[in-house]
């Protein structure tokens, strides 16, 4: 009788922990994979509504792909339009006031601010999906202390425009460009045959790195490797300081967006080193302006900095799963060709880079291309000590004909003391 007893309160158990396994919910917030879908999916809350921060460039697709998302969810969006320099500022300030948008877009290398302010969540029902449709530096690119955020949207580099009109076919080395200038420039009439923004770290990061410069060590993240003044960076910023007198006779100061902008768009200037963001307003003259990856330098690949833009979740939000689930429809392949077909925005999805669709596009296939010779730009805050130091280095070996190295050592001696709270350096 004692062991029949006994057995039945066993059995009583055991059924008592089935029943409350069958009957657990998950609470808000927790991502939930469903058993019967290839992919994971992240199921909304009750009464879920989202609000989406977007700049101006961004809104059509962000329209387009909100109104699909509600038809397919039932979760109404609504879209705010905010400056791309202004979102994290004001998701700072809004987001723990719980007045912030439930989504944000911005380049990755603001990643590290938004982590260390505890303003974004983790990518984590979908970092499965985001991994296997992303190049592995996309995904270092939104990862921040081995816990991916982003979910990627598109991505920006550096490339070459140039006038079809003075340059027929675009040079393929630095070497080709100064050989162009020889016949082409007269400082008299501010006439050109390159520009960029030659004061400007970001752009001229193409010096540093070429020859195996570096920012900081470990893809980025070990502040205590500079590499910013090693063999490869000098030998880069040498060849640099020789191109004032071969190609551009202007103090760095001199050579701002808006005046190479207008020289390039008014046919005085042949070709331009930029950023995707003139992509708009070249497109409506694409007969006259073409675009194409850097020039190499000394023989090698120009390596530039590339930033990718990406969706990313308030970590303040009341409705994390709905924000999850809307940042991933946002992201898939399907949305990028839709981002790309209405915005012109270069995918950062795997497949989509090589589509046929995309490369006949030689604005966004001339980022696919010269995204093979980037490097995510460092996304740490020890990054905040490097712009003003380096930007002071490269002026004075242009303007002033400083030996690079002399002045690269002073640099990184600069940054050093300020990453660990020297009064030198300085930073953004």
């Amino acid at each position: 009788m004692k062991k029949m007893m006994s057995l039945v309160v066993a059995l009583a158990a055991l059924l008592a922990i089935v029943a409350c396994s069958n009957d657990k919910t998950e609470p808000a917030g927790t991502a939930i994979q469903t058993e019967n879908s290839t992919d994971s999916e992240v199921l909304q809350e009750p009464g879920a509504e989202l609000l989406v921060w977007a700049s101006k460039e961004e809104l059509p697709f962000i329209n387009e792909i909100s109104k699909q998302f509600t038809e397919k969810y039932g979760v109404p969006v609504m879209i705010q339009e905010v400056g791309a320099s202004d979102t994290l500022g004001k998701l700072t300030t809004d987001g723990p006031a719980q007045i912030g948008a439930d989504l944000v877009t911005f380049t990755h290398d603001q990643l590290g601010k938004a982590v260390s302010a505890g303003l974004v969540l983790p990518n984590d029902a979908w970092q499965e999906d985001t991994r296997k449709t992303n190049k592995d530096n996309v995904i270092q690119a939104v990862t921040y202390g081995n816990i991916m955020y982003g979910y990627p949207l598109s991505l920006e580099s550096n490339v070459l425009f140039y006038n079809k009109q003075l340059v027929p076919e675009p040079p393929a080395s630095f070497e080709e460009v100064v050989e162009f200038a020889k016949g082409f420039n007269d400082p008299g009439k501010s006439q050109f045959a390159l520009m960029w923004e030659i004061e400007n770290f970001y752009f001229n990061y193409m010096f540093i790195a070429s020859d195996g410069g570096y920012v900081f060590g470990n893809n980025g993240v070990n502040f205590n490797d500079i590499g910013l003044n090693n063999e490869g960076a000098v030998k880069g910023v040498a060849y640099y300081g020789t191109l004032k007198d071969k190609l551009l006779p202007m103090r760095t100061g001199d050579v701002t967006y808006d005046v190479k902008k207008g020289l390039f768009l008014g046919g005085q200037l042949a070709m331009n080193i930029d950023g995707p963001w003139l992509i708009h307003e070249l497109r409506e003259q694409k007969d006259r302006f073409g675009a194409a990856p850097l020039p190499s330098i000394n023989g090698k690949p120009a390596v530039s900095f590339f930033g990718v833009k990406s969706l990313y979740v308030n970590a303040y939000t009341k409705y994390p799963n709905a924000a999850k689930l809307f940042a991933h429809f946002a992201s898939d392949k399907e949305a990028q060709l839709l981002n790309f077909q209405l915005t012109g925005a270069a995918p950062s999805h795997s497949e989509l880079m090589t589509d046929p669709n995309v490369q006949k596009d030689e604005f966004v296939s001339a980022i696919t291309k010269q995204f093979e010779h980037s490097q995510p730009m460092p996304s740490i805050q020890q990054m905040s000590s490097v712009w003003i130091p380096i930007a002071a280095a490269m002026a004075d070996v242009w303007n002033n004909g400083t030996d690079a190295k002399t002045a690269l050592d002073h640099a990184v001696g600069q940054i050093k003391d300020s990453i660990s709270g020297g009064s030198s350096g300085g930073g953004l």
